[in-house]
């Protein structure tokens, strides 16, 4: 790799833990994720903007293709604007559960027990509407090809995803098809496809999770070591 004191500055601030705290830090925040749960039953509870504008500075550091940034996170605490997302939603919902997925995906929901209704969508303080940008780049305004733009968004949704859980919200990831309708009720571009909506809020008093979703892969069934 090239580096020039032009083009490149020093690593700074990479902490140097001791391999017992390594450990320990490891052990810790698996402890703390793996307690994560899509949740599909939320208090109507406010949470105050900040608390999102910050997990999603830390999906916004996430990284990217080129450092692109492909990515735009619309964040809608409206109830209007949530209302509307959610008819819109739901009318995609219902065509696919009327025969639009297929047998076997709706088999494979069955467990899970969704359906069409989503009163979640209105009941939660915040949708995080997630778009990937087909064109962009480091600065706003620039409109270069972005390179990687799903992997890119993959990874920041996922890091959002966590910043949510570590700040005490429970989540949960809707993705109805098609999305279109999103770029109109957010105020966003053609040239920027809706890429999920994660639904944040606090967990309702009596939010239950299906059994099916408590069963993990170990170890060995994910991961191989060379």
């Amino acid at each position: 790799m090239k580096t020039d004191p032009e083009t490149h500055v020093p690593l700074e601030s990479f902490p140097a833990y001791p391999l017992e705290e390594m450990q320990a830090r490891a052990t810790a925040f698996h402890a703390q994720m793996v307690s994560r749960r899509s949740v599909r039953a939320f208090a109507d509870t406010s949470v105050p903007q900040d608390i999102i504008e910050h997990c999603v500075l830390t999906a916004g550091s996430a990284p990217s293709g080129a450092n692109h940034q492909p990515w735009f996170f619309a964040c809608v605490g409206s109830a209007d604007r949530k209302r509307e997302i959610r008819a819109a939603a739901e009318a995609e919902e219902r065509e696919f559960y009327a025969g639009k997925a297929g047998e076997d995906w709706l088999d494979a929901l069955a467990p899970i027990g969704t359906d069409a209704d989503k009163p979640y969508m209105e009941i939660a303080p915040w949708l995080i509407c997630i778009f990937a940008q087909r064109r962009g780049g480091v600065r706003a305004g620039d409109d270069n090809k972005n390179y990687y733009i799903h992997e890119s968004v993959g990874i920041a949704t996922g890091m959002l995803i966590a910043a949510c859980h570590n700040a005490g919200l429970a989540t949960l990831v809707h993705t109805p098809n098609p999305m279109k309708f999103l770029n109109e009720a957010c105020g966003r571009p053609p040239t920027e496809k809706p890429f999920l909506i994660l639904v944040a809020g606090y967990p309702a008093a009596d939010a239950m999770t299906p059994k099916h979703a408590l069963i993990k892969k170990p170890l060995g069934d994910i991961a191989s070591f060379l």
